[in-house]
């Protein structure tokens, strides 16, 4: 039983994050300024902070101080004006990690080796600087950027719990940590290296250290951020994860320390409320509005202009090692010309264009199929007009197309794995019960299958197929949403600590001193 420092408060929550997309009023002098994203890590920190920031919980947010990208002019500041900056401030809660390599960037990560630089100097300021500052009951990391600090924590006697985002990891020497700044051998037991180390001399400069590896050992809890794809890694699934990690994550799984919570989509994932689309829409008037919108994208994108064809959308990035473009261009050409009243949208980056716009100059296609580089507005307006989504994915450690697209009506189809299984069900409109179509072996066979299947819904009559995109839509935005998934984290928090986050006297509706267990 953790025993909670500090008589008559409620438990201190530290957040360690190197992304975010948002921070709630009331949080700092600088919460409207923060945003800094670069995947989904950023939208699960701000809703995770959020929610705990309304029910009243103590969450304090750590984070680099990304001067350019949260529109601090830095230029016009001499140094004693940025103190003023600083955290460090009597009703502060977030906690700013001070280093140049962070204050003139325009993105999260490097595409290089920076990454690990950038990754040193966080852990720095928060193992240095924040924890003891803060003095939180428990600390939350997440992903290998913060891999180190689980095991500082330990050493500290604190409870934390880490989140593996993605199968990512960086590896170093303990040299290169002490050089960073970090203490390392105040907790060098605690980390995962290569071989077992004899002693902390023999392995200083050799004996490389695991920085994902190293948080999933260290830690009291982790989570992975989808229940199958914890599953799938546990047995032996995916061979690009590193034994490592699968090994560590292993362990905490048959400990009881180890589950899965869903992302969830951004809250401005609405098409009754996002300002991207020309014509908003909810569950009850979703068939009128969303043919407009699929008239105004066709229009957009040089397609055939008519809104009774069936419109296919491709979200994710063109990457044939996770996201299965491959299998979609193997049965392009006799997928439309079997479907004549089908169109396909593919609205995304990566190394795979090229095949489809070979596809389509050669069959002459460029009124049923049309690929354009990615776009924030027309991403929007493609879940918004089409009626299916496409994520074929090989794995998925979580996904979030596939959870906007049937709060916009747009019905995903996937393969059966990782976050996929866990958020796509196959679709019975006779039962009404589920919300896609999902196709079990990777291949261009199964994506064939799951979309004739798609092909079939459509041709349902109209009154039938309103009814159950309606019911799907309002499903979805019940059930995939940021709240549901800060709840699931709080559980796991509260049981971590044994206790309430915040304890409320329901009776008069205020907050109740929490008790103290010894």
């Amino acid at each position: 039983m953790v025993q909670v420092k500090g008589k008559g408060r409620n438990p201190r929550i530290l957040i360690v994050t190197p992304e975010i997309t948002y921070l709630p009023d009331g949080m700092g002098n600088l919460a409207g300024k923060m945003s800094a994203k670069a995947g989904g890590m950023a939208d699960v920190s701000a809703s995770l902070v959020s929610a705990l920031h309304e029910l009243g919980a103590d969450v304090h947010v750590a984070l680099p101080h990304y001067r350019r990208m949260f529109h601090v002019e830095t230029a016009q500041l001499v140094a004693n004006e940025l103190r003023k900056y600083k955290s460090h401030l009597p009703d502060e809660r977030i906690h700013l990690a001070e280093d140049r390599c962070f204050y003139y960037r325009d993105t999260v990560y490097d595409r290089g080796d920076g990454n690990l630089k950038l990754a040193l100097a966080f852990q720095r300021e928060v193992i240095n600087n924040c924890i003891p500052y803060v003095q939180p009951d428990l600390i939350h990391c997440n992903d290998w950027m913060t891999g180190l600090i689980p095991a500082a924590a330990r050493r500290m006697g604190i409870p934390c719990l880490f989140t593996v985002h993605n199968i990512h990891t960086q590896k170093l020497s303990l040299a290169q940590i002490e050089d960073s700044g970090i203490d390392a051998a105040e907790f060098w037991t605690n980390l995962y290296y290569n071989y077992p180390p004899y002693n902390y001399e023999e392995s200083r400069d050799r004996n490389l250290i695991d920085l994902q590896a190293s948080g999933c050992f260290a830690a009291h809890f982790i989570n992975t951020v989808s229940p199958t794809f914890l599953t799938e890694i546990i047995n032996g699934w995916h061979s690009f994860v590193p034994d490592s990690i699968r090994n560590e994550i292993r362990a905490k799984y048959n400990a009881g320390c180890a589950s899965g919570i869903l992302n969830a989509p951004d809250s401005a994932d609405n098409p009754a409320t996002d300002d991207k689309i020309p014509f908003k829409y909810g569950p009850e008037n979703h068939r009128e509005m969303k043919r407009q919108n699929k008239l105004a994208l066709q229009h957009a994108l040089g397609l055939e202009e008519n809104a009774d064809k069936a419109l296919f959308f491709w979200p994710s990035r063109l990457d044939p090692v996770q996201k299965g473009p491959q299998l979609l261009t193997d049965i392009t050409y006799r997928f439309l010309e079997r479907h004549p009243d089908a169109q396909l949208a593919v609205i995304a980056n990566g190394p795979f264009q090229q095949p489809f716009w070979d596809i389509q100059n050669f069959h002459g296609l460029h009124s049923r199929l049309a690929v354009h580089n990615f776009d924030g507005r027309l991403s929007q307006l493609g879940f918004a007009a089409s009626d299916f989504t496409l994520m074929p994915s090989l794995f998925e450690p979580c996904g979030l197309p596939q959870m906007q697209a049937p709060i916009y009506g747009s019905l995903a189809i996937a393969h059966n794995t990782g976050g996929l299984h866990d958020t796509v069900e196959p679709l019975d409109w006779q039962r009404s019960t589920g919300n896609g179509f999902r196709f079990d072996n990777y291949d261009s066979n199964g994506l064939n299958w799951a979309m004739d299947q798609a092909m079939d819904f459509f041709h349902q009559g109209a009154e039938l197929k309103e009814r159950q995109i309606a019911r799907i839509m309002s499903e979805s935005l019940n059930r995939f949403n940021h709240k549901a998934c800060a709840q699931e984290y709080i559980k796991l928090y509260e049981k971590m600590l044994d206790r309430p986050l915040v304890t409320r006297d329901v009776s008069k509706g205020a907050l109740k001193t929490p008790e103290i267990h010894d």
